[in-house]
């Protein structure tokens, strides 16, 4: 009886396992008209990641009772695969599956390294029973073709910053001032003055013969009745100065008519008045002020000037103060005396391999001649010199941006990446001595050279905020933000930084990349034709015009820029076959024709 009992379960298990295998047949049967969905498709790369959104939709009857299935997921290059997670139905979830399709939608992202190349999205189902312990899979059948790396086209943009050297070259004018004093009521120059301290002082000046631009003079009075009813007094004074000086200037071989003459007279006018107040010591602060409280009260000149000579302090006033108001003020514009270009520039070499002393030039004048020379290794000479000389933050952030440009140029990435070490130790100097948006931006290109996009961001931030960066800082640091908001797939964001920078061509590049990307293809293509004017040898700028031209389905603009890049870059051709950008038209005889 036992044996009859232990027959009969193998009989109901063997039934059960047909059951299920039969079931799970039915199951990958179905699995071959479910619907995969991958958007984007082809797969792109975005930032540091290719991301898609998976959409699986089963027939209607393909999940049985009591049955699991699910999708497996890998990307697969060569020999080479990511596997990604699983998609999953589980049947109780869906208790109308046979009036309802089931559905399930996931968002997939895999890292992107450039070792990853053209592939494939394969998924395999696999039909399971509920405890797991049977399965049965259908074959790999790919589901979208990937990779576009577009976005790694990106250029990066090296913004370098240079601290102003704080040197005028232009032309600049240096005031001289001379004063001639007036007997009370008078306009006659008297002897004494035309021989003495002042008079002598003139001629000395003008026996120099500096180039002279103009002669102001601004001839005054006092305010006691005798000169305040004179109202022409002060023009008179002038006038007089302005013949004399006129003749001293023919006496000495001068020819005054290049020079501009200003004579003025400046007349019922309190402010003389008031600044011999502010300095004179003859006067108590009482004293002072009961003259001002006059001066800046109600009542015209005259009145005021009545109401000060009945004051206890006038006798002084009139007697030492007032006579110094007696006078006229010559100020005289002469061009200031400064080195040629071609003097700096050779004492500065002199000083830079030590023939001369370093003080033979200020330090305004070696932070000048650095700027004056083209050669990057003389520049790295003089900075050096003038590091020693004043030790500055100018002086430091100007050494290394010296090395950036260095590293800008270096092909070898040995030598190139001890020309940003030894750059990005200087910025570092630099802002020890004194904070600044010039050696923050330099930084922020430092680290986007070295790929450390934190840091560069972190760097370029603070340029863009610092109060006391320049325009040109700001731009410059924003270029870099740009570049690194593309780098991070943040393409609205690029937009925006990079069209708050420069017109340089690596900053037009990017914002028409930036465009492309966020499929803003009218701006992207009127970028890049832009850049193609700015760079015609630049074969990149043709090859995403084709790209821009591919994604709007413009054969023809295709074509003859993915021609000329070809032309530019034979290498090219090769990638063009490959990328997907151009995956509709490869077999078309215009794409044959461009990469031939």
């Amino acid at each position: 009886m036992a044996f009859k009992r232990n027959q009969l379960i193998a009989i109901l298990f063997a039934g059960l396992v047909l059951v299920n295998g039969c079931a799970l047949k039915q199951m990958v049967k179905l699995a071959k008209t479910q619907e995969l969905t991958v958007t984007p498709n082809p797969l792109e790369v975005h930032g540091d990641s290719v991301a898609f959104e998976m959409t699986a939709l089963l027939p209607l009857k393909m999940l049985k009772k009591n049955k699991i299935y699910t999708v497996d997921l890998r990307y697969q290059y060569g020999e080479q695969k990511v596997d990604l997670q699983t998609l999953e139905f589980v049947s109780s979830d869906y208790p109308n599956a046979k009036t309802e399709q089931p559905k399930v939608s996931k968002h997939y992202a895999f890292a992107y390294k450039p070792e990853i190349g053209n592939g494939d999205l394969i998924a395999i189902g696999t039909a399971w029973n509920l405890a797991k312990t049977k399965s049965k899979k259908t074959e790999d059948f790919p589901v979208a073709k990937g990779l576009i790396t577009t976005s790694r086209l990106v250029k990066d943009y090296i913004y370098v910053a240079y601290a102003d050297h704080g040197y005028n070259n232009k032309e600049e004018l240096e005031p001289t001032s001379v004063e001639f004093f007036f007997e009370q009521a008078k306009s006659k120059l008297r002897p004494s003055e035309t021989k003495g301290t002042n008079g002598k002082f003139l001629d000395a000046f003008i026996a120099k013969k500096n180039i002279t631009r103009t002669v102001t003079i601004v001839g005054t009075h006092s305010p006691e009745g005798r000169e305040a009813k004179n109202t022409e007094l002060a023009d008179a004074r002038a006038k007089v100065i302005e013949e004399y000086t006129k003749a001293r200037l023919k006496h000495y071989g001068y020819n005054s008519d290049s020079i501009q003459f200003v004579a003025k007279g400046v007349s019922l006018d309190w402010e003389g008045l008031k600044k011999e107040l502010s300095t004179t010591t003859l006067l108590d602060e009482a004293q002072k002020n009961e003259i001002l409280n006059i001066i800046n009260g109600s009542g015209d000149f005259a009145s005021k000037e009545a109401q000060i000579e009945k004051l206890p302090s006038f006798k002084i006033v009139f007697n030492k103060i007032y006579p110094k108001l007696r006078n006229a003020k010559t100020e005289i514009l002469t061009v200031k005396k400064k080195k040629s270009d071609a003097e700096i520039t050779l004492l500065a070499k002199s000083i830079s391999d030590g023939t001369v002393k370093l003080d033979t030039l200020n330090e305004n004048e070696l932070g000048y001649a650095a700027t004056l020379t083209p050669v990057l290794s003389e520049k790295e000479a003089i900075y050096q010199a003038l590091i020693k000389k004043n030790d500055s933050w100018v002086a430091h952030n100007n050494l290394g941006a010296v090395y950036l440009e260095m590293a800008k140029r270096e092909a070898d990435d040995a030598k190139k990446s001890s020309l940003l070490d030894k750059a990005a130790t200087s910025f570092n100097l630099s802002l020890k001595k004194q904070e600044s948006g010039e050696a923050h931006a330099n930084l922020a290109s430092v680290h986007l050279a070295k790929g450390v996009r934190p840091d560069a961001r972190l760097e370029a931030q603070k340029a863009v905020d610092a109060g006391t960066s320049s325009d040109a800082v700001k731009k410059g640091a924003s270029g870099i933000l740009g570049v690194l908001d593309i780098k991070d797939g943040k393409y609205d964001v690029a937009i925006q930084n990079l069209s708050k920078s420069t017109d340089s061509s690596e900053v037009v590049y990017d914002l028409a990349l930036a465009n492309l990307l966020k499929k803003d293809f009218g701006p992207a293509k009127n970028g890049f034709d832009k850049y193609k004017t700015a760079v015609p040898s630049d074969a990149w700028g043709f090859y995403l015009a084709a790209v821009t031209a591919a994604r709007q389905g413009d054969e023809a603009t295709l074509s003859s820029n993915l021609k000329q890049a070809v032309t530019l870059n034979r290498s090219l051709a090769e990638k063009a076959t490959k990328d997907l950008e151009f995956a509709n038209f490869v077999n078309s005889e215009n794409f044959k024709n461009a990469i031939k």
